[in-house]
C-alpha cells in the first residue's frame, strides 16, 4: 500500500517551515497507523474504526530519498467484533486524537470481523514525495 496524500496540516507545515522559518515539531519518535473505512481527505475526516479492540498501532519508519516505509510489521489486536471493511490507512502523530499527517487507500481492501487480525508486513506501507 502507498500512501502518496500529505493532509493540509502537514502541507501547511513544511511550507511555512521552509519557506517562512516558522519552527515545526515533528511528532516524537512515535508515528501511529490508523485505519479507515470511509476515505479521509487533505482536510482530515473519513470515518477511522472504533471499538471492538480496536486501538491505533505504532510504526517505525525508514527514510532514503524521497521514500519512507515501515521498518518492522504492523499488528493491531484481535477484533472482538466487527470492524467493517478497511479502506485506507492514515498515519497519526498521537496514538489517540491528534493530527492526520498522511493517508492511502489500500491496494485491496480487507473486511474484519470477530477473531479477525489485521497486520501489516514491514516494507508494505510506503509513503513517497513527488
Amino acid at each position: 500500500m502507498t500512501t502518496n496524500a500529505f493532509t493540509n496540516y502537514l502541507e501547511n507545515k513544511i511550507m511555512a517551515y521552509v519557506f517562512s522559518g516558522t519552527a515545526y515539531s515533528s511528532p516524537s519518535a512515535s508515528l501511529y497507523v490508523g485505519l479507515f473505512t470511509a476515505a479521509p481527505g487533505e482536510g482530515g475526516g473519513g470515518t477511522e474504526v472504533s471499538g471492538n479492540g480496536y486501538t491505533r498501532k505504532q510504526a517505525t519508519m525508514t527514510t532514503s530519498g524521497n521514500a519512507s516505509t515501515n521498518s518492522g510489521a504492523i499488528e493491531f489486536d484481535t477484533a472482538t467484533g466487527s470492524w467493517g471493511t478497511i479502506t485506507y490507512v492514515g498515519i497519526f502523530d498521537a496514538s489517540t486524537s491528534g493530527n492526520l499527517l498522511a493517508y492511502g487507500e489500500l491496494t485491496t481492501s480487507k473486511t474484519i470481523g470477530t477473531g479477525d487480525v489485521f497486520r501489516i508486513p514491514a516494507g508494505d506501507l510506503d509513503i513517497t514525495l513527488e
